[in-house]
């Protein structure tokens, strides 16, 4: 179906696909992964044609019909149902057609071939395909410029799917879906069964959808049968067996080395010798493939606060006289970890606002303790992030009078260390700007995390650095997310936005998925719910158990690992200024000084490492238990 021979594309002066080569067969589904800035969207626009690669050749049938999903949302005046029908160039050009012509023999051929492709059944496909992706009748009779960008966005990707092109590419399509919407394409694509190239950072999405994955890696291609979960473990065996192999040859050339070396000038074993030397000059070393360190969050430490943190009676939710959620009554406690589930436009963004004391309510009673402090992320944030300053700018203007080391400190905490922190936000990624507005957010050392689609622009390892950083959190949190591996990690409990209603969901994801392609209503889905076993409850039960027994562990091993950071550093710092030739023109006494501290370094370190590998030890233990 598609083949990639010698591939070279440049972009910025930057080699990002150097003579790489794959080739995918008809009807495959192929996860295209690779780490941030590996080059995934520009190999896509290449493949599609949008961009002429530098050298190499790119062939598949001349009859093939691909699209591309837009990065740029339509617009117009026209609605979202027509856009999608558009999208059918051939029906579209037969109905223009036969509504010209004054043929009556091309008037009759148009009509024939209107009906050999089903014409008269499109509306109702292109209705159902906007449907499934949120957009309902209401919503798709509007005009264009009166959606959102994020709305514009699932009408392009209908249109895609509309089409049903031999070869669809798709960049990213969940990060303009809710969980609802998430749901609805997986089943969509897993029957699609045309060539589909998928670049995507969500876990469970990939390992739903691709049978196959094509791995983007230090300007390579390699393709792996199997889904994402499949190639992780054959990639992770195969890296194993290459660093092993490269012990191996370090091994062997030592010896070859020391054999040449002791007997080089010995006439007996000169030959010998000779035999090695040429044996070594052909020992070429294995590199093992080392990648960019993985990213960490940290969050900062939570104060202790007594339970609840918020508590509402017959609440009422809403703008001017508008009600969003009405005669709402819940609790949250400091150590809840709280889902949000329901359909865009239902409620979930108007809660977490009321959560976050952005929006105060209409009506009813709220209990707030003195000492919450709340936390709330969303996307509308990265836009307001100033474009010319930096993440050190922005978070200094936060915690006023602090000295700046404690704000370095903090942002290192998300991955923006050194000279990263002072980049102006223009320059920075998008998964570098949801790392610096969960800086922000987080800078009060909130007792209450309230996460709307935190994981949109960020990368697989980023991911599940987040899910470690939450788990290791000892404040409560509300998630809005589409990523059900995030979900499935994170919350002990689900809450149903839905019918302008708030209440406990008994289910678990995999009842709620079916309610979703299902397509039920609230009735139904109560239904579900109550048909879900008690275990559903006891399992997050005790996983919520689990999580905060664990939690002391996980602090004590940050601890043990931030302590025996500390004292590398200062080894290190020692060991520099000891190896400085000007230091022993100066004061021996510093000298000595310096000598015994290092000395009594190398003694804590041990201790620390002991203790490190202890309470490592000890948590996973506790987590095999």
């Amino acid at each position: 179906m598609l083949k990639i021979q010698s591939l070279d594309i440049r972009l910025g002066g930057r080699l990002i696909l150097d003579q790489a080569s794959a080739q995918i067969g008809g009807r495959q589904r192929v996860g295209l992964v690779g780490r941030n800035g590996a080059g995934k969207t520009t190999l896509l626009r290449v493949l599609a044609g949008r961009i002429e690669p530098d050298g190499g050749e790119i062939s598949c049938p001349k009859s093939t019909r691909f699209t591309l999903v837009a990065q740029d949302a339509p617009s117009g005046p026209g609605n979202a149902l027509e856009t999608v029908l558009a999208a059918d160039t051939e029906r579209a050009a037969l109905l223009h057609e036969q509504a010209i012509t004054t043929d009556p023999l091309r008037a009759a051929e148009a009509a024939n071939r209107l009906d050999e492709i089903n014409a008269e059944a499109a509306p109702a496909r292109a209705a159902s395909i906007l449907a499934g992706l949120g957009l309902d009748k209401a919503m798709q009779a509007v005009p264009l410029d009166s959606l959102s960008g994020g709305w514009r966005m699932r009408v392009a990707l209908a249109a895609a799917l509309f089409a049903d092109p031999d070869l669809l590419f798709l960049d990213e399509p969940t990060n303009h879906l809710d969980l609802e919407a998430s749901i609805w394409l997986e089943a969509y694509l897993k029957r699609f069964n045309r060539t589909l190239i998928l670049v995507s950072h969500d876990r469970h999405f990939l390992d739903a959808v691709a049978d196959a994955i094509l791995h983007l890696e230090n300007g390579k291609l390699t393709l792996y049968p199997g889904n994402f979960e499949r190639f992780e473990r054959v990639r992770r065996e195969r890296l194993d067996a290459r660093a092993s192999e490269a012990a191996r040859i370090v091994e062997r050339r030592a010896h070859l080395q020391a054999f040449v070396a002791r007997f080089r000038a010995n006439a007996s074993k000169a030959t010998q010798a000779q035999s090695r030397m040429k044996a070594l000059a052909k020992l070429e070393p294995i590199v093992p493939e080392i990648g960019d360190p993985p990213v960490r969050f940290v969050f900062p430490p939570v104060k202790e606060v007594a339970p609840p943190l918020i508590a509402c009676e017959d609440v009422s939710l809403g703008y001017g006289k508008r009600t969003v959620l009405g005669d709402i009554s819940f609790s949250i406690r400091p150590d809840d970890r709280i889902a949000l589930l329901g359909a865009n436009g239902n409620g979930k963004s108007t809660l977490a606002r009321f959560l976050a004391g952005e929006l105060a309510p209409q009506s009813g009673e709220v209990r707030r303790s003195s000492k919450l402090i709340p936390g709330h992320f969303a996307q509308h944030q990265l836009e307001a992030l100033d474009s010319e300053h930096s993440p050190f700018q922005h978070l200094a203007r936060l915690m006023k009078g602090a000295p700046p080391e404690r704000v370095r400190t903090r942002l290192g905490g998300f991955a923006f260390s050194g000279e990263k922190a002072d980049v102006p936000v223009r320059s920075l990624s998008g998964g570098e700007r949801a790392r610096l507005n969960l800086a922000l957010v987080s800078y009060a050392a909130p007792n209450l995390l309230i996460l709307d689609e935190p994981t949109n622009h960020l990368d697989m390892e980023a991911r599940e650095s987040l899910v470690e950083a939450i788990s290791a959190y000892r404040g409560a949190v509300v998630l809005v997310s589409h990523d059900e591996h995030l979900i499935g990690l994170v919350a002990d409990t689900l809450w149903l936005v839905a019918d302008h209603r708030v209440r406990p969901y008994e289910g678990d994801l995999n009842s709620y998925r079916a309610r979703v392609l299902a397509g039920s209503n609230g009735d139904a889905d109560e239904r579900a719910a109550s048909r879900a076993g008690p275990g559903d409850k006891e399992r997050r039960r005790a996983a919520a158990k689990v999580r905060t027994q664990l939690a002391p562990l996980r602090i004590k091993v940050k601890a043990a690992e931030t302590r025996l950071e500390s004292l590398n550093a200062e080894q290190a710092s020692l060991e520099a200024k000891l190896a400085d030739p000007a230091l022993y023109a100066g004061d021996r006494a510093k000298v000595s000084e310096l000598n015994q501290r290092l000395g009594t370094l190398a003694r804590e370190i041990a201790v620390a490492e002991a203790a490190w590998l202890a309470s490592a030890d000890a948590l996973e233990a506790a987590q095999a238990s």
